[in-house]
């Protein structure tokens, strides 16, 4: 009688992997055993223009053999494919230790056998198809409602993910997470006066489930949305530029952190280990714990531990546990963003567990994690309210959601935009500005803020399209933050 092979589960190819990795000899390897579901819907005016729902699995593997790494993946999900990948991964370190100079290092880890998923309430992947479009329909059509005033065009989307992730090593590790995404958003372009003047409103991306979405939230939010892009039409542009006082509120501000203060503190980046998409980094090693990041009351924290981050998880896809500190404390420049490679290099005995690679098909580098402001400390003096904040402001700018942006190979100078503007004058929001951007020396911005929002007013924004690597990788992160006064920021019109 002729048995029915028996099919191994991923965790046993996983296992299996490691095994070969051990009988070769080489210092450390891993592997990840992944399957990922993305799930996109947008409507433009009253038609659904995109409905994707794609399904990739595969396994990476990593040998590090002589001081040199060997990666290879593949999609087939079978031992003897397992055993090809790992051989030809040991080959190509085999490769690549030709001509590299320095032999690399890890900092140990612990082994973990853990089992991790992002907790939910709904499942947005058991929602049907048909109650996501109508949702985003209905959405357009009452954008489109407001068609006198001058409201011409209207668009939503909704977008969900899911990882299933097996790691193990030759550390002993072998960690499943399942991580859950969700983020829903929209807008509209009015025409009038001339012009054409978009105004957008999204609930940030987090990791949860349908529960994120709130159709009650997003209809709500229509009337102000439509009435602000109208008047945005109807707004003038600055008169002149020069130096003037913002109010940043957190839609706006999470993206110059992202910028400003994420990806100068990778440590590959700053090592020149990657330089794609804006250089390498001024926050050079020889700075750690001298530079003046900020203003001594400013504090901004990575943490992967944060619920319904969009970097958050268990563990990083190097099997390090998530964790939280300080990456610029009491304005002071305290750390930077590592995998066990650059920690080692650093000087560190561990990681803080910034590895992460967005497929099966990628090799783990340095990513940002969640990285936020923390919220002015009570009783402090530069602890204000937003309304106090413009109570307080004789002449500055208001500026809601983000624009355009640009930054230097080195991460000093930069210039952003916004998606609203309003002037304050003698402590009032007096009218709708547009096609303004401010720009400043990193440094020199974080050091001019003068006020922060407390924790009542801490928002949880994000991205969920940073790219970086060659070939390019997609993260995904969350930038919770405060609103914020800046005092003396160069504006200007945009072009």
């Amino acid at each position: 009688m002729v048995q029915t092979p028996v099919k191994q589960t991923n965790q046993e190819l996983a296992i299996l992997a490691v095994d070969l990795i051990r009988q070769a000899g080489c210092e450390y390897g891993d592997i990840r055993v992944c399957h990922y579901r993305k799930q996109s819907l947008s409507a433009r005016d009253r038609s659904l223009s995109r409905l994707s729902d794609n399904v990739s699995s595969g396994f990476g593997v990593r040998v590090l053999l002589d001081g040199a790494w060997g990666f290879v993946a593949s999609h087939r999900l079978t031992p003897e494919e397992i055993t090809r990948v790992v051989n030809l991964a040991i080959e190509t370190a085999k490769g690549s230790r030709l001509t590299q100079q320095n032999p690399i290092k890890l900092v140990p880890v612990e082994a973990y056998k853990d089992k991790y998923i992002t907790p939910i309430q709904i499942d947005p992947f058991e929602v049907p198809i048909q109650e996501k479009a109508e949702l985003l329909l209905n959405i357009n059509d009452k954008f489109l409602s407001y068609g006198e005033q001058g409201i011409k065009k209207a668009y939503s989307f909704l977008s969900f993910g899911k990882e299933d992730k097996i790691f193990a090593s030759t550390v002993g590790s072998v960690i499943e997470q399942t991580i859950y995404r969700s983020f829903p958003g929209m807008g509209c372009t009015a025409i009038a006066n001339g012009d054409a003047k978009s105004r957008n409103y999204e609930r940030p991306p987090l990791n949860t489930g349908y529960e994120h979405i709130d159709p009650a939230d997003l209809l709500g939010n229509i009337e102000r949305v439509a009435h602000e892009a109208v008047e945005k039409a109807y707004a003038p542009e600055l008169t002149s530029g020069g130096k003037t006082t913002l109010i940043l509120k957190p839609s706006n501000l999470f993206l110059t952190i992202h910028e400003s203060v994420g990806h100068p503190t990778e440590l590959d980046r700053v090592y020149g280990y990657e330089a794609n998409f804006a250089g390498t980094s001024f926050a050079t090693t020889d700075r750690l714990h001298k530079l003046q990041y900020a203003a001594p009351w400013v504090n901004l924290v990575a943490d992967r531990t944060q619920p319904q981050g969009r970097s958050t998880m268990a563990y990083d896809d190097e099997g390090v546990p998530a964790q939280r500190w300080h990456i610029v404390k009491d304005g002071i420049l305290n750390d930077y963003l590592t995998d066990r490679e650059t920690a080692y290099r650093l000087g560190r005995g561990s990681s803080n567990g910034s590895a992460y690679a967005d497929s099966w098909s990628s090799t783990p580098m340095v990513r940002i994690p969640n990285l936020g402001l923390e919220p002015g400390k009570p009783d402090d003096s530069h602890t204000a309210t937003l309304e106090e904040m413009i109570a307080d402001t004789e002449d500055g700018i208001l500026i809601d959601g983000i624009g355009s942006y640009s930054i230097d190979q080195q991460r000093r100078n930069f210039q952003f935009g916004g998606d609203a503007f309003w002037q304050v004058k003698n402590g009032k929001v007096t009218k709708m500005l547009k096609n303004i951007t401010y720009h400043s020396m990193t440094t020199d911005f974080w050091n001019s803020i003068d006020a922060l929002g407390g924790e009542s007013e801490l928002v949880q924004c994000g991205t969920n399209m940073c790219g970086k690597g060659e070939p390019m990788q997609i993260a995904q992160m969350t930038h919770a933050c405060v609103p914020v006064r800046v005092r003396d920021i160069h504006v200007g019109r945009a072009s």
